[in-house]
Parts: C-alpha cells; structure tokens; sequence
C-alpha cells in the first residue's frame, strides 16, 4: 500500500473515532462545575459589519442598498464593504421594519453544540423580509416549532440580548 493510502486511512480512522466515540459536552472548569456556554458571539471590530451591530443596540435591523443607478440587484445583505452584484464601494445603510414571511426553515431536535444542548426544539429559518432581503434567523415565541411555524408565515423581528447587553440578536417570531 503506498504510503499516501495509509495516511489517508490513518486521518479517515482518527475522524471516525472523534465523531463517534467522544460526544461534544460542556465545558468544565478546574473545580469540575459545568460552566455555562453562551451562543457563538461575532468577532468585534469589523468595518464591514459594525454599522449593523451598532444598529442592534439600537435594536435597529438594518440593510445596505447599493447607490449605483444602473446596479440591477440594489439590497445588500449581509453586511459588506461592496455592493456584490456591480463591485461599487458606494452604499447606504437603510433601517428594515422588520417584517416578512419564512421562506423555509429547520426544526432542530437536539444539537451537540454546548450552547444550543438544552434549546431543543427549535427551529432555524431564512426569512425573506418585505425591503428584498433574506437572512438566517431562528423562529421564536412559538409553543410547538414543529406545528406552529409554516412556510409563507408572516413574521416580525424580536430582540434577544446576549451577555452582558452588549448586542442584541435579531430574532422573528409570528406577526
């Protein structure tokens, strides 16, 4: 067997074994207590992106539009320094109401990441808001994700704050 083979059997092996037969968990400090896992935060500071977290203070949601006239795709989302349809550096943020209607969406039942462990179920969307964008987000305020949530639901966002206040997620639940 050449020695590439046996290598690529060693790392394909090695992956089986983490993926099967060590299961994710919490974290533990060096008195043995679980500590607690907040969500994944977003990095800070980011040019392209820190007018939108600074908006979620606001609990504002907010969205680029690119200035080219002749741009045929004018919203912007996700956050960016361009416009990604023409490439023109000339934006203007823009304040959603939002509101609009779930594309499509995920009810997760058990999730391995520490911390989404304990919020089964719930349920993960892209919801296409009335100013012409889409944008992850996840469902909330329902009693039951799995019947309560359907497709071409109109929804509005709602706020959830992280940490210590320092931002706010922009979440949706039903209109």
């Amino acid at each position: 067997m050449p020695n590439w083979q046996w290598q690529l059997g060693m790392v394909a092996s090695w992956v089986l074994d983490m993926l099967l037969h060590r299961p994710f968990s919490r974290p533990i400090n060096r008195l043995g207590e679980l500590e607690m896992t907040l969500r994944p935060q977003p990095r800070f500071p980011e040019p392209d992106t820190e007018p939108f977290w600074e908006a979620t203070k606001k609990k504002d949601l907010v969205y680029q539009t690119c200035d080219n006239a002749d741009c045929t795709d004018r919203v912007i989302f996700y956050p960016r320094a361009h416009c990604d349809t023409c490439g023109t550096l000339e934006t203007t943020w823009n304040t959603s109401k939002g509101e609009g209607v779930v594309y499509t969406y995920s009810v997760v039942m058990q999730s391995r990441h520490p911390a989404f462990k304990d919020l089964g179920p719930y349920a993960v969307a892209y919801v296409d808001l009335d100013e012409g964008f889409r944008m992850m987000t996840n469902i909330v305020n329902v009693d039951n994700p799995i019947t309560d949530i359907k497709i071409g639901m109109r929804v509005k966002v709602v706020w959830q704050e992280q940490g210590d206040g320092e931002i706010a997620l922009p979440m949706f639940e039903p209109a």
